[in-house]
């Protein structure tokens, strides 16, 4: 659309009122916590999903490229925030062996066929987690900060045409917008700096809805170690660094995208973007959706799905930044779906990499509870803590955690044992062999063995380079570059491990 047709829908978005609006929300919450006493969203078994999102880059200079819209409709991937972003969700298979190969067959056959298509436009997609080299001709705070005024109305110049997006810009209870990452500041006065990064987000659907606070109690105590395992995000584009090469690379997060996301979506009246509270019941899950802060009300029309009963409320749901979510959805009656959203993964090296981090994800929701795991009583500050740990240092974060003997450890060693024991029990209980649960299991208790994440792969190549004489900024392009090759390599079906 038009950048004015764009303003105008911007102008009739902010001309919500948000007391109607709040008023449908509550209505609708009765709506949907009648039809979880129904036992509407109940499933026969766990089900798996995964959101999969992928940058585009050149594919002679492998800088940060725009995917044409066209395009991305051709393909099958839907838009993301930035105009370089495209995401892929796979359909929902029950959480069995035969479900775990269809989410990877699934996810080869559309990213194979997407990238013999994007080839033919010079532009690859990328599976990683933050981009750092800008467009050609461009430097990283140009893009991401670059907008117009239209009557009154800001737009991001390389945004997508997403209302609510660029609503964001233009309300006086306003996020934050700005980055707050360790030596690096830009206020961009729009959310574009949240397309700085990409994530892998799976789903596990619970079978029972009342049950859903057990797991999502056992999910915040498994996010720090499990973000642990799969950091992938150490740097950002270099031009946006204030500091010398070495205070960066001393004191850098190996999970940037957490401060990335916190900093430009927190609010000025409070955080967002954080962990949720435990909960008691399914209906306390649901309240706390509906007492989230309201970034941008807007009118929902029908559109012919079940979840239009309460489509206010799920609108809503869609800025309630937690790193961890409870969802309630579905597109008809029967496919209705209580699930947990596990949000802080960022794109991993290969699709086996992000497979595995799903099937062991969805592992530890079915041991855990089945097994009464005490780590549920791992109290939920310290939980907060092991999660922040995980961002900043990864694998070398210290961790408090409760073994399934029931002593409090802060052994990594006895950390993980404990955790892939789980993993590997929870796959075996839903039919999984030996062999097939080792190849989900195996490649992340060989990156802990090794020490060797894929942020710590960066971050070597990066140091390695600058001690070298490389100046920092050639030295982050050149690790790019490598990272972008070994993945054209393996992608598909290589992992990791091949790269070490």
């Amino acid at each position: 659309m038009s950048g004015a047709d764009l303003a105008s829908r911007v102008a009739d978005a902010l001309s919500v009122d948000p007391e109607e609006f709040g008023a449908r929300v509550d209505e609708e919450v009765d709506v949907l916590k009648a039809a979880v006493r129904e036992g509407t969203f109940d499933n026969p078994q766990g089900i798996v999903g995964l959101e999969y999102e992928f940058y585009g880059v050149d594919t002679e200079t492998d800088a940060l490229k725009r995917v044409p819209r066209p395009l991305l409709e051709y393909i099958g991937f839907e838009k993301e925030l930035g105009l370089h972003n495209a995401e892929m969700q796979t359909t929902p298979q029950p959480f069995s062996a035969y479900g775990l190969r269809a989410q990877a067959a699934e996810v080869q056959a559309r990213l194979d066929a997407a990238l013999r298509e994007t080839r033919t436009h010079d532009i690859r997609l990328v599976s990683d987690g933050i981009w750092t080299v800008p467009p050609v001709g461009e430097t990283a705070t140009s893009y991401l900060a670059d907008s117009v005024e239209d009557d009154g109305v800001r737009i991001a110049t390389n945004m997508s045409d997403a209302v609510r997006y660029h609503a964001m810009a233009n309300v006086e209870a306003r996020i934050e917008m700005s980055l707050d990452v360790p030596h690096v500041a830009l206020d961009a006065k729009t959310v574009m700096p949240e397309s700085l990064i990409t994530s892998i987000q799976p789903h596990y659907q619970v079978s029972h809805a009342p049950d859903l606070p057990e797991y999502l109690r056992y999910a915040i105590r498994i996010a720090g170690p499990l973000l642990a395992v799969g950091v992938n995000s150490p740097f950002l584009p270099p031009d946006l660094y204030d500091e010398d090469p070495e205070t960066v690379l001393a004191e850098c997060w190996m999970e940037n995208r957490i401060p990335v996301f916190e900093s430009v979506f927190n609010t000025e009246k409070g955080n967002k973007v954080r962990l949720p509270p435990d909960v008691d019941t399914v209906e306390e899950a649901i309240d706390d959706v509906a007492a989230d802060t309201t970034v941008i009300p807007m009118m929902q029309d029908p559109t012919g799905r079940y979840d239009d009963r309460f489509a206010h409320f799920r609108h809503k749901h869609g800025s309630y930044w937690r790193w961890v979510r409870p969802v309630f959805d579905g597109a008809t009656r029967s496919a209705a779906n209580a699930r947990i959203e596990f949000r802080p993964l960022p794109g991993q090296p290969t699709v086996h990499d992000a497979m595995s981090l799903l099937a062991v994800y969805a592992g530890l929701l079915e041991s855990l509870p089945k097994r009464e795991h005490p780590v549920a009583s791992l109290p939920w500050a310290t939980a907060e803590e092991n999660f922040y740990a995980a961002a900043a240092a990864g694998l070398d974060a210290e961790f408090t955690w409760i073994t399934g003997g029931g002593d409090e450890t802060t052994d990594a060693a006895v950390i993980y044992d404990d955790l892939f024991e789980h993993a590997r029990d929870g796959l075996a209980l839903r039919g999984l062999d030996e062999a097939e649960v080792e190849r989900y299991v195996g490649p992340l208790a060989e990156r802990v063995e090794r020490r060797t994440t894929p942020a710590r792969w960066k971050h070597d190549h990066v140091s390695a380079a600058v001690e070298a004489g490389t100046p920092f900024a050639e030295a982050v392009w050149g690790m790019q570059a490598e990272y972008i090759a070994n993945q054209r390599e393996t992608l598909i079906e290589g992992s990791f491990l091949d790269w070490l």
